[in-house]
């Protein structure tokens, strides 16, 4: 008989992720399912799986495993989608998600039936400066940092066609040997910026949340912007405040429940 697990799909800005409870699967077969669920033509679609485990630390612990199966220490989209899951499910207005890049609390401003708005503590970011990358089209300079997993920054005047090509070779430089997030960055305002992405293990996304930090926070950091920055991405706006710490504001929207067939 074939066996059936449960699912949940979700998203943010239009990155999407399925949800799915850890403890149905053996854990050596995590990565490979995730590979299997996340196909756009043979499975559900989605950028990734956050695999949910329930903690004592936390309302929820997500990991999160990339949609080529490869590991990620968080996603800001995919922890918001996890919370929106949370509190839809436990009438929670604050919601404590465990990632592999610590704890991320996302505080409930506005919810519909299955759409949701959060603000998101996203810790502090940690800023290695600027950085050149050599690639096939010349040398790329962009701005280095973490916001709990690794990002580069790359400002433009314009998005030019080879944007895509160019960040999917910086994704996985030698100078990156646990490969990076990429994100392409116009600045439109003291207040605002346009952003093109390139996730780590996921490739083009429609948004990003720890992109669209990590972008902000650069902007802010070189003076191109001022806090707070709207992020507007292919997915929709998102709202990134830097003091010290990082509030990611954005909203999440739960699609659809069903059953994968293994």
């Amino acid at each position: 008989m074939t066996s059936k697990l449960p699912f949940v799909k979700a998203t943010a800005c239009g990155n999407d992720f399925i949800l799915i409870d850890g403890t149905l699967v053996r854990e050596p077969d995590l990565k490979s399912i995730t590979q299997r669920i996340c196909n756009r033509n043979l499975g559900v679609g989605a950028d990734g799986v956050e695999w949910l485990f329930q903690d004592l630390q936390a309302d929820v612990r997500a990991r999160l495993i990339n949609s080529d199966g490869s590991d990620a220490e968080v996603s800001g989209n995919g922890t918001r989608c996890v919370a929106a899951w949370i509190a839809h499910q436990r009438n929670l207005k604050s919601v404590r998600v465990l990632t592999d890049a610590g704890i991320k609390t996302c505080e409930l401003t506005s919810r519909g039936d299955t759409d949701f708005h959060f603000k998101s503590d996203m810790g502090e970011p940690q800023i290695e400066g600027e950085f050149p990358v050599q690639i096939s089209t010349g040398n790329r300079r962009g701005i280095r940092l973490s916001v709990g997993n690794p990002q580069f920054i790359v400002f433009v005047e314009d998005f030019t066609e080879q944007w895509l090509s160019d960040a999917a070779e910086i994704e996985s430089h030698p100078d990156f040997p646990n490969r990076t997030n990429v994100e392409f960055v116009k600045v439109t305002g003291p207040h605002e910026i346009e952003i093109r992405i390139y996730e780590r293990g996921a490739g083009e996304t429609q948004s990003s949340g720890t992109g669209s930090c990590a972008s902000a926070v650069a902007a802010i950091h070189t003076g191109r912007a001022q806090s707070p920055v709207k992020v507007l991405a292919p997915g929709g706006p998102q709202i990134v405040t830097w003091e010290k710490r990082i509030w990611l504001e954005g909203p999440a929207t739960i699609l659809c429940e069903g059953e994968f067939f293994l």
